[in-house]
């Protein structure tokens, strides 16, 4: 077992972060070759320990959030940073979810017989130590931790310097987890500074101790990563996120969900940016839109039809249209049908997630196949990109990317595969 969580401010920061790293591929070797109930065991406890420490964590939250307010930062900001009773209850019941869900470690995926009678099988394995980074919201030190846990990984958790003490007060409630089943401290372990030199480490790969990085942040961080990571990379790109509707919409449905995919929290990935409004229905859907936002208090940049529907709207600027506002501001613009909606966020887009509005079947289907984002939905608000909405418990991040996992990463995308082969003697001729 590990020492308790110490502070490295003042010390070497190199050497202390070298130990993180060898200390986590030691307890991924042990983790590796758990069993699954060992693991469930460590989720139950986690689970309890979260709504048990629930006083203590609000306590260190509030101790984030002030000095955040002290600071200046932006209303999606808060938003993002603050917890509050109901959101650490959510977070102790995803630890629930995720014990539940099927052990992905040691699934076999396929199996088939060669012609000279050897077996094959692909078998799912853990990746092994995974670096996370992420920036102002502390719950994802709960969601990445039991996701990798669940998927037999270690991880090393970097916070964002606002949610440090949010951070260290869950980590202990997950700390209480791993030693009730008797697993290795070191399975999870958070960063124990707010240096940002701690960041270049991870991204270096701490000679070896890490296997795989997820930032998870705003386009800053996520540049960074890309730029300097010498381990793969679990990317999520910004979430311009957009919204279209059909002139085949029904109208009051069409509302409900704009609303919603904008003004439910802004501040999330899954928030609408931008919304676009078939030019066929846009004598009867686009002033009741456009005004529905204003009134909730939305700041609407548009193009000209949008401002001469609703003369509250305000020019939008080309540099409206790529943008992830993280706020109460949306971008819209008219487009010529389903085919110019779909070439709008081929050219604007960041392949994160994109909803159609429509009664159209066909569509539907066209914009579900042509869209190549990670997540698109028909009649659905673009607030359900988020792992515990597809069932997976949480998420450790939405990858934009291609290669690997795409989409909400659950307990299946931290896996990879070996093949097992069993034969009766056979050589090559």
């Amino acid at each position: 077992m590990s020492a308790p969580l110490k502070s490295i401010e003042g010390s070497s920061i190199a050497e202390a972060m070298a130990d993180i790293g060898r200390r986590a591929k030691a307890a991924a070797r042990v983790l590796a070759l758990s069993p699954a109930t060992r693991r469930d065991a460590a989720l139950t406890t986690m689970a309890k320990s979260i709504r048990a420490s629930e006083a203590g964590i609000l306590a260190a939250n509030a101790e984030d959030v002030a000095d955040a307010k002290a600071s200046g930062a932006n209303a999606a900001f808060m938003d993002r940073l603050t917890l509050t009773p109901k959101i650490v209850g959510a977070m102790a019941d995803g630890v629930d979810v995720v014990r539940k869900l099927a052990d992905p470690v040691g699934a076999v995926t396929e199996s088939w017989t060669r012609p000279n009678g050897m077996t094959i099988e692909r078998v799912r394995v853990p990746l092994g130590v995974v670096g996370v980074i992420y920036e102002s919201r502390p719950n994802v030190t709960a969601d990445a931790a039991v996701l990798c846990l669940k998927a037999g990984n270690a991880v090393i958790l970097r916070g964002g310097s606002e949610s440090f003490r949010s951070a260290r007060a869950i980590h202990a409630a997950l700390v209480e987890g791993l030693r009730a089943a008797d697993l290795p401290e070191d399975a999870i372990q958070l960063v124990p500074t707010r240096d940002r030199a701690a960041v270049g480490m991870m991204l270096a790969g701490l000679d070896g101790g890490i296997d795989v990085i997820v930032p998870r942040g705003g386009k800053g961080l996520v540049g960074r990563v890309q730029a300097e990571a010498r381990v793969p990379v679990f990317a999520h790109l910004e979430g311009v996120v957009h919204v279209y509707v059909d002139k085949a919409a029904d109208l009051e449905m069409a509302k409900t969900i704009v609303l919603n995919a904008k003004m439910r929290r802004t501040g999330v990935c899954g928030a609408a940016e931008t919304l676009l409004v078939d030019r066929a229905a846009a004598s009867t859907m686009l002033e009741p839109l456009v005004s529905m936002l204003v009134d909730a208090g939305c700041e609407v940049r548009g193009d000209a039809d949008v401002q001469k529907a609703d003369t509250r709207a305000k020019a939008a600027s080309e540099d409206d249209w790529p943008a992830e506002y993280l706020d109460a501001v949306i971008a819209a613009r008219v487009v010529d049908g389903v085919d110019a909606a779909i070439a709008h966020i081929e050219r604007y887009g960041s392949h994160h997630t994109d909803a159609i509005v429509t009664a159209d079947r066909q569509a539907a289907d066209k914009f579900l196949s042509e869209v190549d984002s990670a997540i698109v939905l028909h009649n659905a608000s673009t607030q359900f990109a988020d792992g515990g909405e597809f069932g997976f418990g949480a998420e450790i991040g939405i990858a934009t990317g291609r290669m690997h996992a795409r989409g909400p990463v659950g307990v299946e995308q931290l896996t990879t595969f070996k093949y097992r082969i069993r034969g009766t003697g056979q050589i090559r001729p």
